[in-house]
Parts: C-alpha cells; sequence; structure tokens
C-alpha cells in the first residue's frame, strides 16, 4: 500500500514515523518554512526536518490546489493519503486521488470536539475522557465516516500541551492498527452522529483573557487546556499577568469578581463568581515564570485590588 502522509508539528511526528515504519511512504507534504523566533528566521517544518532524516524531501507547496501540485502528487500513485494536522483543507481532487481515499488523525472523540483545537478545548469544556479517532475523510470539517477509535482519560492536572503528546502517541497507534487492516479492507467505516456533534474552534490569543465573572473551575480547566498556547492571562496594574499554574477552591466571599481575597505561601485566591481561582504560578510581563509566593514578595500585592480592571 502505497502511503502519502501530509502532516506539519511535533505532534504529527509519532504518525509519520507509524507511517515511515511500513516501508510503503512513497511521499510526503508540509506547511512551507515559515518565520519563527526573535530573529523571525525562516524554519521549515518538524516534519519537513524529519523527513529529510529519512532521506526525503518533503513538498512544501503554498496551495494544493494548483495543477502542477495535483500532477506531482498524482506522479506518487498513492493509495492512500494519511493526513495528520497538516493545516489546510484538502481541495476535492485530492480527497479523491487515492485509491482508498484520505484518512485523518483526529485528537477527538468524534463527533465530539470537531475542529482545529480538540485537545486545548477538551481540557478548557471540562471532559474527563477524550481521545483519537482514525476517520475517512470528506469535503466536510471532521463529519467523515469513522474507522477506528480510542479513548483516553484526561488526568486533573493534565495540559494540553502534556495531553498532546499522549494522544499523538495513542494516534501512531492507531494508524499502525487500522492502515493494515484498511488495506485488506478489514475496517467498516461508520457514519457519525452529526446532532452529537460539538466543536472546538481554532484559539485565538484573546481566548486566553480571564474573565472573572466565570466559575472557578472553568477558569482553572482553561489555565490548563490553553497551555502553553495561547495562555491565560489578566492584567494588574496595566501590565499584562500571565497565570501559568492554578486550582479552583469552593470557597464561599462576598468580593467582586476580579478581586483579591487571599494572599499567603500557597497562593493568590481571586474571586470569581462561584468559588475562588487560586493561583500558583505567573508570568509578569517580560519577566520569567515564578510560584506565586515569590511574586508576592517583590509585587506586593493586596487583598480587596481587583485584576483585569
Amino acid at each position: 500500500m502505497r502511503i502519502l502522509f501530509m502532516g506539519s508539528p511535533d505532534l504529527a511526528i509519532p504518525s509519520f514515523r507509524a507511517a515511515a515504519q511500513t516501508g510503503h511512504l512513497v511521499g510526503v507534504v508540509t506547511q512551507p518554512p515559515r518565520a519563527s523566533g526573535r530573529g523571525q528566521k525562516m524554519t521549515p517544518s518538524p516534519i519537513s526536518v524529519e523527513a529529510r532524516k529519512r532521506g526525503m524531501e518533503a513538498m512544501t507547496p503554498e496551495s494544493l490546489r494548483s495543477p502542477d501540485i495535483e500532477d506531482s502528487l498524482r506522479r506518487l500513485e498513492p493509495d492512500i493519503v494519511v493526513v495528520v494536522a497538516y493545516g489546510k483543507i484538502l481541495p476535492p481532487n485530492i480527497l479523491a486521488l487515492p485509491r482508498l481515499g484520505c484518512v485523518n488523525i483526529h485528537a477527538s472523540i468524534l463527533p465530539r470536539l470537531r475542529g482545529a483545537a480538540p485537545i486545548q478545548w477538551a481540557i478548557a469544556l471540562g471532559y474527563t475522557e477524550t481521545g483519537v479517532t482514525l476517520m475517512q475523510m470528506d469535503e466536510g470539517m471532521d463529519t467523515g465516516p469513522i474507522l477506528l477509535q480510542r479513548t483516553t482519560p484526561v488526568e486533573d492536572e493534565e495540559t494540553a500541551g502534556e495531553l498532546g503528546k499522549r494522544l499523538a502517541l495513542i494516534g501512531a497507534d492507531l494508524l499502525r492498527e487500522g492502515l493494515p487492516r484498511l488495506g485488506r479492507g478489514e475496517l467498516t467505516p461508520i457514519e457519525q452522529d452529526d446532532s452529537l456533534a460539538t466543536y472546538a474552534p481554532l484559539l485565538k490569543k484573546a481566548d486566553g483573557l480571564i474573565d472573572w465573572s466565570l466559575p472557578a473551575t472553568q477558569i482553572a480547566n482553561r489555565v490548563r487546556g490553553f497551555s502553553p498556547w495561547p495562555g491565560t492571562f489578566t492584567t494588574r496594574s496595566g501590565s499584562r499577568l500571565l497565570i501559568t499554574r492554578a486550582r479552583s477552591l469552593q470557597k464561599d466571599h462576598s468580593l467582586p469578581p476580579g478581586s483579591v481575597v487571599l494572599t499567603g505561601a500557597a497562593g493568590i485566591q481571586v474571586a470569581c463568581t462561584d468559588g475562588t481561582l487560586e493561583i500558583l504560578a505567573v508570568k509578569p510581563e517580560g519577566k520569567r515564570e515564578m510560584a506565586a509566593e515569590e511574586f508576592l514578595s517583590g509585587y506586593k500585592v493586596k487583598e480587596g485590588e481587583v485584576l483585569g480592571k
């Protein structure tokens, strides 16, 4: 079975390796180099780097809609296209190109959390379980038939970065199982129930701004779910304050949301609509990350002051 792999970030590397281990990888497509870092140096995608380690040069088209790109892919004669966090929508002509179609590793139990950020929103929305789906792709956004699924618990203190690494390994295992079975015709596609669909939209920096009128549990979930990006932040004295670790407490108070209820060795407790958020670590604007106790010794936070004004 001739496999064409399409993917871009670090999280796609375990699946890329699983596809390469079959010995039938005929091509790689990834995002073009992008400017990154303080110097804005043009940097190839992690999948591009990984492909070079295996003696392959990844294709990096700006668009998949070019006739030249379609011709190049067609000459590879792929039986199947494996897509893992590629970052671009596949047009109908590419979806129809391989004999066995295009399959996608999606980091949720579909039809829940369709969209670009299922790992982050699983935690931010308080899911206690998530997983990975191997699906047949169609022209919709994560709407194609399900081939295989595997579930896993979301750990209590797990961040999106940590969960993403676990799901990437699970996705690779699913490919190792699914690709041979698909080639032998052993997998029966199961249509998704659209009535059960939920969505995980692409995150923006603004999503990290804390709304202190939310319940403390929801804010604590967002701190974990939006780590490492976009992070969760508030303002204090006109400066941005990134909150990197926190937990919710079911503590009664009579202060307006965003008010500092208590400070101490354990952290900074901030009033929410329901309960308080105990801030355990922060990163002040232009500074390094530090524990709340160290922050308190240098910034003199007062009980009663309001964050996010």
